[in-house]
């Protein structure tokens, strides 16, 4: 993986305090990663992400500053070429009490094996009719491979949407060894 040189940014997104970030090459196209001043990990978006974070313009309190990502390039590099099944980051998103429930439901399903949307449901002790807000709140996770949204499925076996598009989805399936769906 490549990390690309410095250049004056903005990363747009929540917060007023200094944000480092970086772009690294993938698998999947670039990665752009966010950090707070403390180094964890606030955001993994791809190119074209659905409600992903974006660099544009300069702006203070912002900083291009691939120190803090060296752990997350080489884990995720490894990752890409077969050889980590999981991640050992710092990892800091906001989000609502109940997205923070579903986050950390994802964070629970291991390498390899998918679920689905009533089974996150189940396991935060939401309601079968809270589906919906599960999948709203997948859909806003912030850090795309790291937290493995990508494990989720439909209740029929089908790839539904991911924010970072649905081929994506189906080459981190592919890496962890999970069979396509028809």
């Amino acid at each position: 993986m490549t990390t690309h040189p410095a250049v004056s940014a903005t990363v747009s997104g929540p917060g007023s305090v200094t944000v480092h970030w970086t772009v690294i090459d993938s698998p999947l196209g670039r990665l752009l990663l966010t950090a707070g001043e403390s180094g964890a990990l606030t955001s993994l978006s791809v190119p074209g992400q659905k409600g992903g974070r974006s660099v544009r313009g300069p702006e203070e309190g912002r900083r291009q500053d691939p120190g803090p990502f060296r752990a997350a390039e080489e884990q995720l590099a490894a990752y890409f070429a077969g050889e980590l099944t999981e991640f050992r980051l710092e990892l800091r998103s906001t989000g609502t009490e109940f997205r923070q429930r579903v986050w950390d439901a994802l964070d629970s399903v291991p390498y390899g094996e998918t679920t689905t949307y009533g089974q996150i449901a189940a396991r935060i002790g939401a309601p079968r009719a809270a589906v919906r807000a599960v999948g709203g709140a997948i859909g806003a996770n912030p850090l795309l491979v790291l937290r493995p949204c990508h494990r989720v499925i439909g209740a029929d076996g089908s790839l539904t949407g991911y924010a970072g598009g649905l081929e994506r989805k189906r080459h981190l399936l592919g890496l962890e060894g999970i069979p396509p769906t028809p």
